[in-house]
């Protein structure tokens, strides 16, 4: 099991400018929806910018303190784009 809190360090950790949202979907710590709005995802793809996340939290998926990870990712701009629609 892993806090939201932690989550949300581990990601930043990698991407310091990262604005992190941890949702826990089950209450029970390892099942999490995470949105991060980075400008570090420009030029990059949906993959690309999943497998930063997914790096950053290389550890705790590893080692099953995460067992599901939801994602979606955002540059500032095409957050932005989303907020506003």
């Amino acid at each position: 099991m892993i806090s939201p809190q932690q989550v949300e360090a581990m990601i930043k950790a990698e991407l310091p400018d990262a604005q992190v949202q941890v949702q826990d979907l089950t209450g029970g710590g390892d099942h999490y929806q995470v949105t991060v709005v980075s400008s570090q995802f420009a030029g990059k793809g949906l993959v690309q910018q999943h497998q930063l996340i997914y790096a950053a939290l290389r550890q705790a998926m590893s080692n099953d303190s995460i067992h599901a990870l939801a994602l979606k990712t955002y540059t500032p701009e095409s957050w932005q784009t989303t907020a506003a629609s």
